[in-house]
């Protein structure tokens, strides 16, 4: 298997275990799935807590008028809040609420749990070797949250994955 194939199926296995993972550790919580839209934008504000809409906008690379969307069926949900700032009472600072921070925790006990069962499942070798790896892949998604975001390019039909880049022959 050259690099580049080894790469894409890095990225194929990556994307796979991360759905997996997500919906079988919300399965065994016992709700429904947040869209992954949600589960993001919670994400970025647990850790930016006070950031804008504008902020998660730009930080996220979608559209403002999305991210309100998102904002308001958080905030209908209980998961997020709303407050004014007080240097410019135009500009609305978000914060996650307690409900939210008790689902995340719960989120994340019932992921290690599904991990820790399946790690245990494997090989020694296997599991220390995949272990290991976690300061690595740590630094990769570091890496890859300083590249900078593309801005978007011009829309295509079809489908995206299929589609030629441009100038491409």
């Amino acid at each position: 298997m050259s690099t580049n194939e080894q790469v894409a199926r890095f990225g194929a296995v990556l994307g796979e275990l991360h759905r997996l993972v997500r919906r079988r550790s919300t399965a065994r919580a016992g709700r429904d799935p947040l869209p992954e839209a949600q589960v993001e934008l919670l994400l970025l504000v647990r850790d930016t807590p006070g950031i804008s809409g504008k902020e998660v906008a730009q930080r996220l690379g979608t559209a403002p008028n999305t991210v309100s969307t998102l904002v308001r069926d958080l905030t209908d949900a209980g998961l997020l809040a709303r407050d004014r700032d007080p240097a410019d009472r135009r500009v609305v600072r978000l914060r996650v609420t307690e409900a939210a921070h008790r689902r995340m925790a719960d989120h994340q006990r019932h992921r290690t749990a599904l991990l820790t069962e399946a790690l245990a499942d494997l090989d020694p070798a296997a599991r220390d070797a995949i272990l290991a790896a976690v300061p690595h892949l740590d630094t990769l998604l570091t890496t890859l949250r300083a590249h900078a975001r593309p801005e978007p390019g011009p829309r295509t039909t079809g489908n995206p994955v299929a589609a030629e880049p441009s100038g491409a022959g």
